[in-house]
């Protein structure tokens, strides 16, 4: 095919040998299956900010340390250059999410550099050399819906002992091969410590996983793995070791009007973000 301009650089600097074909292309970026170092993998090319429709970018960027300060008061001021940074930190942050999350435990797609707005990484593949599909593209029996689930919120719970929390989880952002899930996405992965809506973030996390393994294995509805993982993380006592059971003893005694509004409300944009998801991943097809 034809080489897109962005990957024309790569092609050039021998980063990559040839382009193969189009994998897919989402409001946030277009992934191409490549050729590179004699092995096919895939390069993620993000698109610019004023294409990219990631709503609440603030919300996902808070807490992210900037070590220059000359760059970090320009991306303050909004600046040409300080914007650049800002493109520059939004797409290192899934590089080294991947990184940090690949040698805590979590399946994640292996990363080789993010070159000029374009990621080269692993393309996930089942056993006979087909391109995994994502989660919503897979049905499964009860009992797989189980182990799949508890998979996931492992790895979840290693995102959080890592201090990260993906912050855009659901079955669009797993993919599924011979092995189980691997967790893909992330470039707005936020700092679990240092950001504010980490909690919310994470709770809705686990909400959209559980409501789509919940339809082979309904019982997954009556678990609180979120809560649970969250009150272990602030106590200081989540660990990898740590032996999850999706139970969890609410305060009942007082109710805050204001936060339950609040996720009333966050809940129902995440239901039409996700129904967007779906119409774009069906007009991918």
């Amino acid at each position: 095919m034809k080489i897109p301009k962005r990957l024309l650089p790569l092609v050039e600097d021998g980063l990559i040998d040839e382009v193969l074909y189009q994998l897919m292309s989402g409001k946030e970026a277009t992934v191409y299956a490549v050729k590179s170092q004699g092995e096919i993998r895939c390069a993620k090319v993000y698109k610019d900010a004023l294409k990219r429709s990631f709503k609440k970018a603030a919300q996902y960027q808070e807490g992210r340390k900037v070590r220059n300060s000359r760059r970090a008061r320009a991306m303050e001021k909004g600046s040409s250059f300080g914007r650049k940074q800002q493109e520059d930190a939004w797409q290192n942050a899934e590089v080294d999410a991947l990184f940090t999350l690949s040698a805590a435990g979590v399946r994640v797609p292996q990363p080789f550099g993010c070159y000029d707005g374009v990621l080269l990484m692993e393309l996930v593949t089942n056993d006979e050399g087909d391109v995994a599909p994502r989660l919503n593209d897979v049905s499964m029996s009860k009992e797989q819906a189980l182990e799949d689930h508890a998979q996931v919120m492992f790895y979840v719970m290693l995102m959080l002992c890592a201090g990260i929390v993906h912050g855009d989880l659901s079955e669009f952002n797993v993919l599924v091969d011979d092995y189980g899930p691997v967790i893909i996405d992330l470039p707005q992965a936020v700092n679990a410590a240092a950001n504010n809506n980490a909690f919310a973030m994470l709770a809705r996390d686990v909400k959209n996983m559980t409501d789509y393994y919940s339809e082979f294995a309904p019982e997954l509805q009556q678990t609180y793995y979120a809560q649970e993982m969250w009150a272990l993380f602030q106590a200081g006592e989540l660990t990898p070791d740590t032996q999850l059971t999706g139970e969890f003893e609410f305060d009942e005694s007082s109710a805050d009007v204001d936060t339950v509004l609040e996720e009333i409300k966050a809940a129902f944009e995440e239901e039409q973000a996700r129904l967007e998801r779906m119409r774009d991943a069906n007009s991918d097809e």
